[in-house]
């Protein structure tokens, strides 16, 4: 079976960034499941599994556009300490939920802390990046409707009811 519209697919992957940092693996875990075509991986990454079959092994380059995104500017602000009251130690790395600008959640991560100002940034750690995905596919089926009514995968790998 080829990886089409409303299949669960299991695969392995690792994903380097463009220094060729590993940045995530499955390695010592178990494949990452999805539904293809409902939009649970990036665009860029999904569109290159298509047509796939079990045992494929592939590379996959994802451009920002078709990854975690550009990265904006206007998403990176500074926010007075004061913001963060009940939180312990603020750091550089820590990621908060934050509402967003149509009242959405979102995650920024801080990146800078000077005096009593924090920089905090809504990007996608990885926007920006050229990502760079070494696929292999472990398995590919037919999502049960439950599957595609529920809009996630079911057993292993997936959701238990």
């Amino acid at each position: 079976m080829q990886v089409a519209k409303h299949s669960v697919v299991a695969f392995n992957y690792k994903l380097t960034d463009p220094q060729g940092q590993v940045v995530d693996t499955s390695a010592g875990r178990e494949p990452l499941t999805y539904i293809h075509g409902a939009g649970q991986i990036i665009p860029g990454l999904e569109l290159q599994m298509e047509g796939k079959e079990v045992g494929a092994a592939f590379t996959a380059t994802v451009s920002p556009e078709q990854g975690y995104g550009v990265r904006d500017d206007r998403a990176v602000q500074q926010v007075p300490k004061t913001a963060f009251q009940g939180v312990g130690d603020i750091k550089p790395g820590l990621q908060f939920r934050a509402q967003g600008p149509q009242g959405q959640t979102q995650v920024v991560t801080v990146t800078k802390i000077e005096g009593d100002q924090v920089t905090v940034d809504g990007n996608h750690p990885l926007a920006g990046m050229t990502l760079k995905f070494d696929v292999s596919i472990v398995s590919v089926r037919a999502a049960s409707a439950e599957e595609i009514e529920h809009g996630h995968v079911h057993g292993a790998g997936g959701h238990h009811h």
